[in-house]
């Protein structure tokens, strides 16, 4: 009984808060990782690699890696005992809506199974507090624009299910363990760093900025890029969307933990810039910024697709104070920099 209480301590007085950032080497991850160790926190990245970057991780933030799984619960219990961490980040997830529609006991396995041992390595060493990357995606088709936090939550795809779950297994866990979280449920995720120390790089892509940026870049000799749909009740016809830039992101992740230390309660927050672009407007203005044309075509509409998806971040403003910085141009930008450097590199 000793040996499995002994990572637990007077872990919430420590300064700064000691993080382990689950999935850092993943898109969203590594920018709060790197947010994280600039703000002077100490970090850890947990991450099993599968569609992480080992590089970005040890090379360009070095940062310490641990590669393993977070279901692995004697693993994560030692990484919490050994680093004396007091918090934890939680990115580590799948997190393509189509897939998940496909594949649904995919979603649930990891998303959720895994999580729950995550939670219980967390409860075994003390540790109380934790940031949830969660999703507009539990909201399912609005019902009002914008969306606010209080509007039903009524997922249409496995992926929004399986971070809703999660999202009521921490309100659970806060009143029966005393685990306080912050559910940060965030738009659509995009751009790069500034000066492309990290970005955007899935395989297979299937994010819309990279995807149209790939096709500006390989014009009209390659295949077309596919739109999922042209027929939504929108201005043009195509999918409404409120892009936010990961290191916004990953600055309300950094406000929500301070705010767990500091107020000793959960919160659930919208994270977007409360502007909707559509994607026939991405693609405008990534022409624009690349100077070539966009190859596209109409497809199919996507399975688990709302037309519209907009914030409303008004209590993330009030909460954090926090609101995003960087407009549609600078995301498009900084994922045109980015995507130039790996091609630069890769030669």
């Amino acid at each position: 009984m000793e040996e499995e209480n002994s990572c637990k301590g007077n872990l919430e007085n420590q300064h700064p808060p000691r993080v382990l950032v689950t999935g850092g080497a993943g898109y969203i991850g590594q920018a709060a990782a790197y947010l994280l160790k600039q703000a002077g926190f100490y970090v850890v990245v947990l991450d099993n690699l599968v569609n992480g970057h080992r590089e970005v991780v040890e090379d360009v933030l070095k940062i310490p890696l641990y590669v393993g799984e977070m279901g692995d619960i004697p693993f994560v219990e030692n990484i919490l005992r050994q680093e004396k961490i007091n918090s934890v980040m939680h990115f580590s997830a799948y997190c393509y809506v189509g897939e998940s529609v496909k594949n649904p006991a995919l979603y649930y396995q990891n998303n959720v199974s895994e999580t729950l041992k995550l939670l219980d390595a967390m409860r075994n060493c003390g540790v109380k507090k934790i940031v949830f990357s969660s999703t507009c995606a539990t909201y399912g088709n609005p019902k009002k624009l914008p969306l606010m936090e209080d509007h039903p939550q009524e997922p249409i795809n496995a992926y929004g299910t399986s971070k809703l779950m999660v999202e009521q297994i921490l309100k659970d866990y806060e009143t029966a363990y005393g685990l306080h979280s912050a559910s940060l449920r965030y738009f659509n995720a995009a751009g790069a760093h500034p000066e492309s120390l990290f970005g955007e790089c899935h395989v297979p892509e299937t994010h819309l900025i990279p995807l149209v940026i790939d096709s500006a870049l390989k014009g009209s000799t390659k295949n077309a890029l596919i739109i999922n749909g042209g027929d939504y009740p929108t201005d043009d016809g195509t999918c409404v969307r409120d892009y936010v830039h990961i290191l916004d992101l990953a600055e309300a992740h950094l406000l929500a933990l301070q705010y767990l230390f500091e107020e000793e309660k959960s919160i659930a927050l919208n994270l977007g810039s409360e502007k909707g672009y559509s994607i026939l407007e991405v693609i405008n203005m990534v022409e624009k910024i690349t100077e070539k044309k966009v190859n596209y075509q109409f497809g199919e509409r996507r399975s688990g697709d709302p037309a519209v998806l907009v914030a409303d971040s008004r209590l993330a403003y009030d909460v954090l104070n926090w609101k995003t910085t960087y407009s549609l141009e600078d995301i498009i930008r900084h994922a045109y920099a980015f995507h130039l450097k790996r091609l630069d590199t890769s030669l």
